[in-house]
């Protein structure tokens, strides 16, 4: 006999079970749903491109960490790493048809040879919403409204959407004579959070080839703290004579008051010039999202505008802006914190096998609730109704409906409600649907 293989999973990649799975799903639910509520629709895309879509859009990291390989044609082939790069292509591809402006969400797996860490995966679903063809800033303020919505959907109350602008960070290093080497430095400043200032600077000093003062003074500017008005306020006053530092000042000014127009809470929007995001395709308002009650997991919907990146596909001109929620550093999260939805078994109603030979009839009042949209499962064998009971109460079952062979030969059930122990005897199969009904409504059986 041949060795077993051990079953494992590779380092960065996890299993799902259906206890991690079920919660996933309703948060797949939720989002889909703000999204659609602004006007985005689904697309879907490959997970394997041709090499030269996704290289060099990123930026030299971002291509380390891009599994790609030779397929059997002898193409150079390559798995995503994001959901934006292709969406690139794909509007490109296909605009002509589409329109602009075109509005849409994409969730999806993505894949990325990094090292693993607090919720981050070598494999990752992203949540995308963008919008592409217009660089109107009403398409970077809806971006904030719905990160605000989605992440009141999907039930966080103490959150922190960070914004900032490239426009503004290349205004400042424009100001320090250092514009040529924004994309070295911006991609450092990016790791601020993860490995502190001073590590920081380093880096600039020895990837960008500025002087330690130099470096500095980028972080001093990057630092700028206060509220949003007195940010703003500050910005507009030094960097008056900047085209790129005042224009982004506006759109980051308008930005706020709106948000603030619709009812945001204060504090809920954070003007933050540290926010840099580490890929070179972005040209403008960036965006950042951190948890109040655990901000060290790191920003789980982030985003940008991007509004050269489809010119590298197409003459047209296609400027986007759009964010991603990070799915399983947000359920990391939620699974520290203890807030994963409470969703135990994908259907309520459990019909309990009691009598061999009368599966037709268990499987008819199984359907009769399934065309009413309540799911149902029908144990599979007539065990002992304790064995049966067990099995309820492990996976979560709100119902139980049991007929043994005297109800079976009247056409009449017993509706168990196992959340209250409460047991309703007699209930004609015409009447199964309301009494089940009302259990899950919560209301008496």
């Amino acid at each position: 006999m041949a060795d077993r293989i051990e079953p494992r999973t590779l380092r960065g990649f996890r299993d799902y079970t259906p206890e991690l799975m079920l919660p996933r799903e309703a948060i797949l639910d939720k989002a889909r749903k703000v999204y659609r509520s602004y006007g985005f629709a689904p697309i879907d895309t490959p997970a394997l491109e041709y090499a030269e879509v996704l290289l060099g859009k990123g930026g030299d990291e971002s291509d380390r960490l891009v599994y790609q390989f030779k397929d059997h044609g002898d193409r150079h082939v390559a798995l995503r790493f994001d959901l934006t790069v292709p969406f690139a292509r794909f509007a490109a591809q296909y605009i002509g048809q589409l329109g602009t402006p075109f509005k849409r969400y994409h969730m999806g797996p993505v894949w990325r040879g990094e090292n693993t860490g607090h919720g981050r995966y070598r494999e990752f679903w992203q949540c995308d919403f963008d919008t592409i063809g217009t660089t109107s800033n009403a398409a970077d303020i809806e971006v904030v409204l719905v990160i605000h919505d989605l992440m009141r959907a999907i039930g966080f109350e103490r959150f922190q959407i960070r914004v900032n602008n490239r426009l503004v960070l290349n205004g400042l290093l424009e100001s320090l004579g250092l514009r040529e080497k924004a994309v070295p430095l911006l991609r450092s400043l990016d790791k601020l959070l993860k490995i502190g200032p001073e590590k920081v600077a380093a880096e600039m000093v020895e990837a960008a080839g500025v002087s330690p003062d130099q470096a500095a003074q980028v972080l001093k500017l990057a630092g700028l703290q206060g509220s949003n008005a007195e940010v703003l306020d500050r910005l507009e006053k030094e960097f008056a004579g900047n085209e790129f530092a005042a224009e982004g000042a506006r759109r980051l000014r308008e930005l706020i008051e709106v948000t603030k127009a619709v009812g945001l809470p204060e504090g809920e929007v954070k003007l933050d010039l540290s926010i840099a995001r580490g890929l070179d395709y972005y040209t403008g308002t960036i965006y950042e999202t951190f948890l109040g009650d655990l901000p060290g997991i790191g920003s789980v919907c982030s985003g940008g505008r991007y509004d050269n990146l489809a010119g590298l596909f197409t003459k047209q001109t296609l400027p986007g802006v759009g964010s991603s929620l990070g799915l399983d550093r947000l359920l990391s999260a939620m699974e520290e914190l203890k807030m994963l939805p409470s969703v135990s078994t994908p259907a309520p109603v459990l019909v309990v096998q009691f009598v061999a030979g009368r599966l037709g009839d268990y499987q008819r009042v199984a359907g009769r609730l399934r065309a009413a949209g309540v799911g149902v499962e029908v144990f599979p064998e007539a065990k002992k109704l304790p064995a049966q009971f067990k099995y309820a109460e492990q996976r979560g079952f709100r119902v139980a409906l049991i007929a043994g062979p005297d109800e079976l030969s009247r056409s009449v059930w017993n509706v168990k409600d196992l959340l209250r122990k409460e047991e309703q005897k007699g209930v004609p199969e015409t009447g199964v649907v309301e009494a089940v009904q009302k259990v899950l409504a919560g209301g008496a059986s």
